[in-house]
């Protein structure tokens, strides 16, 4: 990244993940409901990369872990609950993925099509146990060490959320 400051040069920035996705977030935060759609097609890409890539360096005390935020999520638990909890799940699969790039990314893109899954929640019976079950899938194939299935899952995931806002949205 260059910082051009008129009058004095243009000097070479850090390339932190997060000083380098800041201007991202801008931009995103700006057309969020134009192209909150785009926002889960390229979350449909990134989330399975970086769940391919979890399923190769995952621990079995990260699958416990990941097991342990599963229990604390049931059927009563509240939207804004389900929706914290969906973000640190995510996180921390894209944590085990080791690309502070892309966890920064995806923790951008997860910011972004926060409103919309808050929206799914709210108005769409059942998406506190389909939550669920789609996360344990996800966290089942990452215990096996199934990159395949893994991604898969985490392609079902996503793009169910996308699917549901499509139709919302006529």
């Amino acid at each position: 990244m260059l910082d051009v400051r008129r009058g004095d040069g243009t000097y070479v920035t850090s390339l932190t993940p997060d000083l380098l996705l800041d201007a991202m977030s801008f931009v995103v935060d700006i057309h969020q409901d134009a192209s909150v759609l785009e926002l889960f097609e390229v979350r449909r890409i990134l989330e399975p990369a970086a769940t391919t890539i979890a399923a190769t360096r995952a621990k079995p005390s990260d699958v416990e872990h990941l097991h342990a935020l599963l229990a604390e999520v049931h059927g009563t638990t509240s939207v804004d609950d389900l929706v914290a909890h969906d973000r640190v799940f995510h996180r921390y699969i894209a944590d085990l993925a080791g690309n502070a790039y892309l966890t920064s990314l995806l923790e951008t893109l997860s910011s972004s099509t926060l409103r919309a899954r808050i929206w799914r929640g709210l108005s769409e019976e059942g998406s506190v146990e389909r939550t669920l079950t789609e996360h344990r899938a996800i966290v089942d194939a990452l215990g096996r060490g199934d990159a395949a299935l893994a991604a898969a899952h985490a392609t079902v995931h996503i793009n169910g959320v996308a699917e549901w806002l499509r139709r919302a949205m006529g």
